[in-house]
């Protein structure tokens, strides 16, 4: 008996139907240096040489990881795109880059037009808000390899520096200020273990409204992962800025130190900044010790800056002026490249 490829679980009408809906969406993102259009086997894209004397690209991939769960459980499928670009603009970020152009990967068992335009909807979005072309990207039907109405999203980003801007961390030295910038609540990260807290041992729902947090439990989950490149790009132009550490998978704990040379290690005041109640329903239901919340969530720091001690109060005035809330989180000490938390008065 014969059969056909959609017979198999694969429509090739409903790709087709989804490149058609997304391609506005991905050419409302294009810039100056695009010089493909969607449907091509590769995205082309030109870099400006003359706004730089030695450019060094840099390039991220990352995902959104369980978060996609809350989605699929409220149905909203319109913020984790944009979760995903901020994500790997702030990769970047850390390193001097401003990005250029981004690619993603949809894939899913069965290919819902619907839902995947509203995905790449808010990766356009998050596109056009960094200043950042979708140039393309693969949309990819598995039958019998995702549950029905499950998906997986990954985005892959690159962005360009003057090699004489590059942030590396090396000039740190001991005595250096750090100053954290505010997250949105878990951003990306520590969905698995928020997850259970809130669903499995408190047995609330997504539309369950919690009083905590003001909100409801999966409004609290969805809150949007901030991207900090218009506030910080200034910084990064003056020169002021000599490390960066997105704190994301890890915590404060394990990306903290990847800013950090040999010799440093990092004072955190861990009573600095407050607490999200987000973090604290969290700890307070699930029953966890301070060390792994530190490990697990960003804790209300998304962004960690090392500058000069004598240029912190420049830095922060500028930063409150891009309409950040900065905090003194803490200082750069001899040490191991660890972060040590501590409690001034």
């Amino acid at each position: 008996m014969a059969i056909d490829y959609r017979a198999s679980g694969v429509d090739i009408d409903a790709g087709n139907e989804t490149v058609r809906r997304i391609k506005s969406l991905a050419t409302s993102t294009f810039t100056p240096g695009v010089l493909s259009d969607i449907g091509s086997f590769g995205g082309l894209f030109r870099l400006d040489r003359e706004r730089y004397r030695e450019p060094v690209l840099v390039s991220s991939a990352d995902g959104v990881g369980t978060k996609l769960k809350v989605a699929f459980m409220t149905g909203r499928h319109d913020t984790v795109g944009a979760d995903l670009v901020n994500h790997c603009v702030n990769d970047i970020l850390v390193q001097g880059a401003e990005p250029l152009f981004f690619l993603d990967y949809l894939a899913t068992g069965r290919l819902l037009p619907d839902v995947a335009e509203q995905v790449i909807a808010g990766i356009a979005r998050g596109c056009r808000e960094n200043g950042c072309a979708l140039i393309g990207g693969e949309t990819a039907e598995m039958p019998g390899f995702y549950a029905d109405g499950e998906y997986d999203v990954a985005g892959f980003i690159v962005g360009v520096v003057e090699k004489t801007k590059v942030i590396d961390g090396r000039s740190i030295v001991p005595g250096d200020a750090l100053i954290g910038l505010p997250s949105a609540g878990l951003h990306t990260n520590g969905y698995s273990l928020a997850r259970r807290i809130m669903f499995d041992l408190c047995g609330l729902a997504v539309d369950s409204l919690v009083p905590e947090l003001g909100t409801t439990a999966g409004d609290a989950l969805l809150a949007p992962h901030r991207s900090y490149l218009s506030a910080v790009r200034p910084l990064i132009d003056a020169g002021l800025v000599k490390g960066m550490a997105h704190i994301t998978g890890g915590g404060i704990t394990e990306n903290l130190p990847r800013m950090l040379p040999d010799g440093c290690s990092a004072d955190v005041d861990r009573g600095s900044w407050a607490e999200q109640p987000i973090f604290s329903f969290l700890q307070q239901r699930g029953g966890i010790a301070d060390d792994e919340m530190l490990r697990a969530f960003n804790m209300g720091v998304g962004l960690v800056l090392a500058v000069d001690a004598a240029a912190r109060a420049d830095v922060t005035e500028r930063l409150m002026q891009a309409g950040e809330h900065p905090v003194a989180l803490g200082r750069v000490v001899a040490g191991g490249r660890d972060v040590r938390y501590v409690t001034r008065a």
